[in-house]
């Protein structure tokens, strides 16, 4: 974020205002954005076969083949594809969110018709297919983009909405030959498998599903100056060491047992360098074996999850994941009193993998790249030119609702901002008080859940009075498909976010984040200080209390021109609402931050305020009393 006041400068090809039906055309287009292209699959069909391993290294590494009507790999590939790029839109059986449910679609079209509309709907439209064109005008002439996606990840995608519980019980998956290449790689100090050819071509440390009983063919590739191996301890895997430049080297055995198997190389340094991923052993039983149910469902590592593995299955922690925590002594100065000015901030929209918590990672919306955004200063009478970039490596749209704006969206009708872009927009602030902003593009619980929040205040004319040190500290939640605790790399939950049912509540961002070092915050005794706190939420009330200190002044609502509230343990501040909070340091010792709803400090949300300085034994002393205490 820049902040430039008293600068005016004009925004090259900056977005004009739009109109509510305009708004509601990019509304659409985030839905097929969302949907990763596939945002009209209701009309979809399913497509007949299934999907089995190749027999060549150099091909693909799926194919459609005819086989069994049911195939777990294929299921799993096309739920994680649907998993991660359409939830935020679409359910299957769950019910309309932004789009249609897609439960049920696999029977409603051709697969011929079907395949081809995923693969070129733009050369369909262009022949003056009937069906496509009618689609067209009942979707408000709202193109469906051709995303250039293989012939198996088309396949995958059919596969999952024709069976979204997964290869049924009932049905036995015929053993097979799966083969997989892997290629070793070294950038940036940081190492990792590659893989090469078909769903997994370029993916990092990939997924490897197959079914229990096959025979699994895996080619490893050395691409770099550095010997590497490959090993699976669990399946008794192991190439042997490959040195660099060498011929590439296959290995064969096969997948006997139910569950999850981190796959790593085992050089010196290589896994805690990011050589780590997981190969998915999924079972199925013949029809009436109910011993061999039982046996399938059971707790191997997998069987708590069922057959339905794509949601709740973790890949490792991402290894060049950043933090995300914003230091609470980020903030603009104060602003004294003067007259009013202009200001010309910009902002980036920036999609990252960041660090959760120890050896647990997410992938985080942010503004400028730290949760919450950066905050806003500005006084009443100020005016403000907001830019707002979104990233070219974002997969979503992003934009901003200011509470601090007067007018429609709060800048959200001015900033709805595809990849690559960048829009701007001019506001005058004309209330003082602190104010939430947040993501407004669908799905917007989860663009803020996922750290798409900050605060603006706007101060009054004669500024606020001056205090030892202010902080920024916000409130959020962070759904997972993974229960709380879980290590590796977590996938985001819209049915939890539906139900308002986080795993991680989160002070600026991570969990704990505020109880590490580099991030507590610090006075001394005898200071005074204020800090300014918001809910970006997006659904739970914070009870905020900090214990073993009262509150001296609450801003109650962050309303800065009614006269604050006096001597308070605790206050309420709503999603999307903000408060400031002053008191003074009179004892020193370690206080914690929390929302007095307890249990969400199990869940992650604390942090500390340290205060050095002489004990005040006339206030606070006795022997035998601890540290640090809670209540």
């Amino acid at each position: 974020m820049q902040s430039q006041p008293n600068e005016a400068a004009a925004l090259p090809g900056f977005k004009k205002p739009i109109t509510l039906l305009q708004m509601g055309v990019i509304l659409a287009l985030a839905v097929i954005a969302c949907v990763g292209g596939v945002a009209l699959l209701v009309f979809f069909g399913a497509k007949e076969g299934a999907v089995t391993a190749v027999s060549s290294p150099n091909q693909s590494a799926v194919v459609p083949a005819s086989g069994p009507a049911f195939d777990a790999a294929a299921i799993a590939q096309g739920q994680a594809i649907f998993e991660t790029n359409c939830v935020a839109c679409h359910s299957v059986g769950g019910g309309v969110r932004l789009g249609p449910d897609l439960a049920g679609v696999a029977t409603r079209r051709d697969a011929d018709w079907l395949s081809r509309w995923i693969a070129e709907p733009d050369v369909m439209l262009a022949e003056g297919d009937p069906i496509a064109t009618e689609l067209l005008a009942e979707f408000n002439n709202i193109t469906m983009p051709n995303l250039q996606l293989s012939a198996d990840e088309v396949a995958s995608v059919i596969a999952y909405l024709a069976n979204p519980e997964g290869v049924p019980p009932q049905v036995a998956v015929a053993p097979s030959v799966v083969e997989y290449q892997l290629a070793t790689t070294l950038q940036d100090d940081a190492m990792a498998f590659v893989g090469v050819g078909g769903a997994i071509d370029g993916v990092v440390n990939p997924e490897l599903p197959v079914n229990l009983g096959d025979t699994v063919r895996l080619t490893l590739i050395n691409d770099s100056d550095a010997p590497h191996d490959f090993n699976i301890d669990e399946l008794g895997v192991a190439s042997g060491e490959l040195a660099a430049a060498a011929e590439p080297v296959t290995v064969e055995f096969v997948a006997d047992q139910l569950g999850l198997f981190n796959y790593y190389g085992s050089m010196p340094g290589h896994r805690a360098a990011g050589m780590e991923g997981v190969l998915r052993v999924e079972g199925a039983v013949t029809s009436g074996d109910a011993a061999a149910l039982d046996e399938s469902l059971s707790d191997a590592g997998y069987g708590m999850m069922g057959h339905n593995m794509g949601s709740t299955a973790v890949s490792p922690a991402v290894a060049n994941a950043v933090s995300i925590v914003r230091n609470p002594t980020d903030l603009p100065a104060p602003i004294t009193a003067r007259t009013p000015q202009h200001h010309v901030v910009e902002m980036t929209a920036v999609e990252v993998d960041g660090q959760l918590a120890d050896g647990t990672t997410f992938r985080y919306m942010t503004f400028d790249g730290q949760v919450p955004g950066p905050m806003l200063r500005m006084r009443v009478g100020d005016t403000m030119e907001l830019r707002i970039e979104n990233q070219m490596q974002s997969v979503l749209p992003h934009s901003i609702d200011l509470h601090a704006v007067t007018g429609p969206g709060g800048g959200a009708e001015f900033t709805q901002t595809m990849s690559g872009e960048t829009s701007a927009f001019n506001f005058t602030a004309l209330q003082a008080g602190l104010y939430v902003y947040h993501c407004a593009t669908a799905s917007i619980p989860h663009h803020i859940s996922s750290g798409m929040y900050g605060l603006i205040l706007v101060e009054p004319e004669e500024g606020l009075p001056p205090v030892d040190h202010e902080f920024y500290v916000m409130q959020g939640e962070i759904y997972t498909e993974q229960p709380f605790g879980t290590q590796g790399h977590l996938t985001f939950s819209h049915e939890k976010m539906l139900d308002e049912d986080p795993e991680y509540y989160v002070f600026n961002g991570a969990a704990g984040g505020l109880t590490l070092d580099e991030y507590a915050m610090r006075t001394a005794v005898g200071d005074t200080v204020r800090i300014f706190f918001g809910v970006g939420g997006p659904n739970k009330i914070s009870s905020l209390h900090l214990i073993g200190e009262i509150f001296d002044k609450v801003y109650d609502q962050a309303s800065l021109t009614s006269p604050p509230l006096t001597d308070v343990q605790t206050t309420l501040v709503p999603p999307g609402g903000a408060t400031m909070v002053e008191f003074t340091m009179d004892v020193p010792g370690r206080y914690i931050l929390v929302d007095h709803a307890l249990s969400r400090l199990e869940r992650g949300l604390v942090g500390f305020l340290y205060a050095e300085g002489e004990e005040n034994p006339d206030i606070f002393g006795g022997a035998g009393f601890p540290e640090a205490s809670g209540h």
